[in-house]
């Protein structure tokens, strides 16, 4: 990384930064998105219902995955860069080992308490079969998502980004392949769509294990001597972003909760639907973020302050534009992106007047998510963890059991642009603090 270039060329660094991981972002999310497509128009209403109830659950084991990716990954590349390969490799393999365990038991143990967590969130009796046929197959699914998702951090600690995005790609398209074989074709309903999942991320893992056992110059696959010290450093170095993950997780049950009791299947269907976009979006931002982190903490490093900032402005400026263009696409495209996913007019009418009002969030949010990561960027953690703590849990948590009380579905769609309106005040106030 050169100071003369990101000086000269801030624009394109940023770009050149960003562009690849918000690519292999939105190639996560459109995993997403296709099953949801599918399960909208072949399984009904209630099935998106099902498979949103249970996100909760698959933001746990994203917290133990994206844990232990980032803290396993740091500590190699620390013992890496010192040059003491047989440690970085020791990590790597009590990484990937302690991923694979740590799963395992989430699952058993989710799987045990699979009924208790039906009742909990007051599952109506079809949307509860469609969740257990789900779910059956997708904690199956989940401990092979984790090691992906660690053996992706590895990946790109080889320095091949570009690698782990074809990977992606390879993942994304067998998904769609399988998602319409085993809907469109064999009719095999929701089970069709978990079977596609844990048969397009089998194909992943085997593709990273195969880089690694025939390709990698840094990191093989290979016997390890257990170590409590890097068990301890992994942890508490992912720590953060496990809480981050357990906040979605909170907020997301108590989303379903609110709008079940509320409203009912058909809102937590529209809620889903709406949630799509802003899933892709949320991608778009963390991309930026990602982009921009390393080339602001080396100017900062280097005590270049103002470099550091036109940094953050400009990225800033990205986000916000990228937010004007999503709501220009959905005043437009609305109508036929409330009918794509679902046949109940019902459902279509709540994503109508749900996009209207929860796209106004679009243009606060990229800016909280860089002003976040800034704040990381520069060592900063106290005004990092505000920001992402009021706009992923305690306003949240706030909006969502007071807003839909006071104005029902409505009041769902305001707690995004609520929160994100709220936050951005706060990160405002630090950004000024800190320039002081």
């Amino acid at each position: 990384m050169n100071l003369e270039n990101i000086k000269n060329k801030t624009v394109q660094m940023i770009l050149q930064f960003s562009i690849p991981s918000i690519i292999a972002m939105v190639l996560t999310s459109l995993i997403t998105i296709v099953d949801g497509f599918f399960i909208g128009n072949y399984v009904g209403k209630e099935g998106i219902a099902a498979v949103n109830l249970g996100l909760p659950i698959v933001y746990v084991y994203l917290g133990f995955g994206i844990m232990f990716g980032v803290g396993g990954i740091a500590i190699a590349g620390i013992a890496l860069g010192a040059q003491d390969i047989k440690k970085s490799n020791n990590v790597f393999n009590q990484t990937v080992i302690s991923s694979i365990i740590v799963s395992v038991i989430l699952s058993i143990f989710i799987c045990i308490f699979m009924g208790s967590i039906i009742r909990a969130v007051n599952i109506d009796a079809q949307v509860g079969i469609y969740f257990d046929k789900y779910y059956s197959i997708m904690i199956l699914a989940y401990p092979i998502m984790i090691v992906n998702s660690t053996l992706g951090m590895f990946i790109r600690g080889e320095g091949k980004p570009h690698l782990f995005m074809l990977i992606n790609i390879l993942t994304v398209i067998s998904n769609i392949c399988l998602d319409y074989y085993f809907i469109k074709i064999l009719r095999f309903g929701i089970k069709g769509i978990a079977l596609a999942s844990l048969i397009s991320l089998i194909i992943g893992l085997f593709s990273m294990i195969l880089f690694f056992l025939k390709k990698s110059s840094i990191y093989k696959i290979r016997k390890f001597q257990f170590s409590k010290q890097v068990l301890r450093d992994t942890v508490l170095n992912g720590s953060s972003e496990f809480i981050g993950q357990m906040s979605m997780s909170i907020s997301m049950f108590a989303y379903n909760w609110v709008i079940m009791k509320n409203v009912g299947v058909e809102g937590v269907a529209a809620f889903t639907i709406v949630g799509y976009i802003a899933y892709l979006f949320s991608m778009v931002i963390v991309g930026f973020g990602q982009g921009a982190s390393p080339l602001i903490s080396f100017s900062y490093g280097a005590k270049e302050f103002e470099l550091s900032k036109t940094i953050r402005k400009i990225t800033n400026i990205f986000v916000f534009l990228s937010g004007v263009v999503v709501m220009i696409i959905l005043f437009i495209a609305s109508d036929w992106y409330s009918n794509a996913f679902v046949r109940s007019e019902s459902v279509v009418a709540l994503i109508r007047s749900g996009l209207s009002i929860f796209m106004f969030s679009f243009l606060f949010s990229g800016i909280n998510t860089i002003t976040s990561f800034y704040f990381t960027s520069i060592g900063k953690a106290k005004e990092s963890a505000i920001i992402s703590l009021s706009r992923g849990l305690v306003v949240l948590l706030i909006c969502i059991f007071t807003l839909p009380t006071l104005f029902g579905m409505t009041g769902v769609w305001l707690v995004a642009p609520v929160t994100e309106a709220i936050t951005i005040v706060l990160s405002i106030m630090f950004i000024r603090v800190n320039e002081k």
